[in-house]
């Protein structure tokens, strides 16, 4: 069995299936994406809540929304500016491109399709893949830090390496299900905040057991 079943069935046998993303639409997820960037769930979430309360989570609304009223109910995720205009540059983009369709955004193929995600400011390779991974179903997988850091902490993968090559790591020893990448990455979450924290606690991980050289006792 190859490094990465290993984990993910310890994982899995430790904890179960996660039920993530937490989001009601493709576009709730879209926004989350951009929203999580450098933040805790927990301020994505009460940003995300504010959105519905002002009935702002649809394309029109958010694309045509003043900036500094965006930038005041996301305010809590930080880095608020950028990713009100990362927002905005993506809803007007769905309008322009993919008459205000996240459906019709989501048929173009994989590659295509992360190729134009790619293309809009203020989405990187790990926004991309979590866009096209949970709101889109493709089998992509995310690299996120969790995911580096665990990886690096066991001797897997050295702290630079390039995502994409990271990435690959995983797609080649797995099946390409969008599911398990999916379940994956959330275990990976889980992991990376219960256990493989900045302070890690490796006496109780359930991957201690592939731990040579414990970072914590």
């Amino acid at each position: 069995m190859t490094i990465s079943k290993t984990v993910y069935n310890a994982l899995l046998n430790e904890w179960g299936p996660q039920s993530w993303w937490p989001a009601t639409s493709s576009l709730e997820m879209m926004i989350g994406a951009i929203l999580t960037q450098n933040t805790s769930w927990t301020q994505v979430e009460k940003a995300t809540k504010r959105l519905k309360d002002e009935n702002a989570l649809n394309i029109e609304s958010l694309a045509s929304i003043s900036s500094v009223k965006l930038e005041s109910w996301i305010r809590s995720t930080g880095y608020y500016r950028q990713k009100a205009s990362a927002i905005k540059r993506m809803c007007n983009t769905l309008i322009k491109k993919f008459n205000g369709s996240t459906k019709t955004l989501f048929s173009l193929e994989t590659q295509e399709l992360r190729m134009e995600l790619l293309s809009w400011k203020g989405v990187g390779p790990e926004t991309a893949d979590s866009i096209l991974l949970y709101a889109a179903h493709r089998p992509v997988f995310v690299v996120d830090s969790y995911t580096r850091r665990f990886m690096t902490r066991h001797g897997w993968s050295t702290e630079n390496e390039p995502y994409e090559i990271l990435a690959k790591r995983f797609t080649k020893e797995l099946e390409a299900e969008h599911t398990v990448y999916n379940e994956y990455h959330a275990l990976i979450v889980r992991l990376g905040k219960t256990y493989c924290r900045s302070k890690p606690q490796c006496e109780s991980c359930p991957l201690k057991f592939l731990l040579i050289h414990p970072v914590s006792v």
